[in-house]
């Protein structure tokens, strides 16, 4: 299974961005999806998940990104998005996308990112 992020770029805070993670031989339809971010010397952490289609589709946001971005599909391009409006400058990181492999899987039931992403840089600075 191969994950490709794309979308990353350089943007003044207050800006916009949409990513975009897009699979290859995979569907990402019944699958929990998450989004992940690596600031530079720091952990990489949760930033959100989009439970599977097949379920309820059920969104979910680390709480520094609510209302900020939103994530959602387009099955017919077996994409999932991650759009981002007013960044902040703390937004700055590598974002990754990662799938829960498992058919039906949902983001409140434990997903196991098993598949990733190469990641996409998204810089927020004047």
């Amino acid at each position: 299974v191969q994950l490709q992020a794309s979308g990353g770029g350089l943007v003044q805070p207050g800006g916009s961005l949409r990513l975009s993670c897009a699979a290859s031989r995979f569907s990402l339809e019944h699958r929990a999806i998450g989004w992940f971010r690596q600031a530079p010397g720091k952990e990489r952490v949760w930033v959100s998940c989009i439970s599977s289609s097949g379920m309820d589709g059920s969104t979910y946001y680390l709480d520094s990104v609510k209302g900020r971005f939103t994530i959602s599909r387009d099955n017919a391009k077996n994409t999932v998005y991650l759009q981002m409006f007013d960044l902040k400058p703390e937004d700055t990181a590598v974002y990754f996308c990662a799938a829960d492999r498992t058919y039906g899987s949902t983001c409140s039931g434990g997903p196991q990112f098993t598949s990733w992403g190469q990641g996409t840089q998204v810089t927020v600075s004047s």
